[in-house]
């Protein structure tokens, strides 16, 4: 029996107490949900603790324990395409912060399932707490092998819609303009009518490219013009691009033309834009370039390349 004015150690007239060699965390939870916890916690760099402090707050709150607070619920079985910026993890919007962390998965596009994509590098560093399920793209020359691959992408984003769940899918740049997200959205859309399909806009390259090359893209009555050139048969190589030039009013923004940055370098050249035209290569990730076309034309590029060939001054 303890002494009077002593504090009972014995569990049994203590149900309080617990030997301090044994985490606060371990008294509570089954042994599966502290593997789980330990897990997210070395994977959001965050501790035990800091997590189980959010959890407690959003129930006491009446909110969802796995979801931070001050976010809409998620709408079941919507589609969601998110735009994660060039690359840079600062360029992610807090718009697109929100509809990751409000989803109940996020998924991202990656040519292999043992590799990081590069939309999941972004929303590794600038949200480490969203987990992302990789989605593999096949870049097989064969259109066959391309559309089985998009096949299996389609089914998987399908079977977890009809799960239930809010579905993110993170895609580079803006999900409207060059994105795998648009035929996936409409593929959905086929296979799953009413399916609920929102997008939220991302910064893209030539935006970035301009702020830090110091390229206006139009001013006053200028116009804008994007063009592709990842095909020998495109506007790198035929007319498209010669005739856009030509107009000296127009800012022409040449997109995916890593392989053929010699002959874009050229077209520029006849139309006297070589001078002032910047070329940006995987902007905000390892292998970052900005230079002056004039300076690159001769070297090879990768597929994530812009050319900025703005419209002269004097127009």
């Amino acid at each position: 029996m303890a002494r009077a004015g002593s504090v009972a150690t014995d569990s049994a007239t203590c149900p309080t107490h617990y030997p301090t060699s044994v985490r606060k965390t371990s008294v509570y939870l089954p042994e599966a949900l502290k593997r789980q916890l330990s897990a997210l916690a070395e994977r959001t760099h965050r501790s035990e603790a800091e997590l189980l402090r959010v959890a407690v707050e959003q129930l006491v709150a009446g909110g969802r324990a796995d979801r931070p607070a001050g976010l809409d619920n998620p709408v079941p079985g919507r589609l969601v395409g998110v735009g994660v910026g060039p690359g840079a993890a600062d360029l992610l919007t807090v718009r697109a912060l929100r509809a990751l962390r409000r989803a109940d998965l996020v998924v991202a596009p990656c040519t292999d399932v043992a590799a990081t994509g590069r939309a999941e590098a972004i929303v590794r560093e600038a949200a480490p707490d969203v987990v992302v399920e990789r989605l593999v793209f096949a870049m097989d020359p064969d259109p066959a092998a391309r559309r089985a691959a998009l096949a299996g992408v389609i089914g998987r984003v399908v079977e977890l819609l009809d799960a239930g769940g809010e579905v993110a899918f993170i895609t580079l740049g803006d999900p409207n303009l060059y994105s795998t997200f648009s035929s996936v959205a409409a593929a959905v859309a086929d296979r799953r009518p009413g399916t609920p399909i929102l997008t939220v806009p991302g910064v893209m390259a030539f935006q970035e490219l301009a702020a830090r090359s110091g390229t206006v893209l139009a001013d006053d009555q200028q116009s804008f013009l994007v063009l592709p050139a990842n095909d020998e048969a495109t506007s790198a190589s035929d007319g498209a691009l010669a005739a856009a030039l030509a107009d000296a009013w127009c800012t022409v923004v040449v997109y995916k033309g890593g392989r053929q940055v010699a002959a874009v370098a050229e077209r520029l050249r006849d139309a006297d834009r070589l001078d002032g035209s910047v070329l940006g290569e995987l902007l905000g990730l390892p292998g970052e370039r900005i230079a002056p076309v004039a300076e690159v034309a001769d070297r090879p590029a990768s597929y994530l390349s812009a050319v900025i060939a703005p419209a002269r001054s004097g127009a």
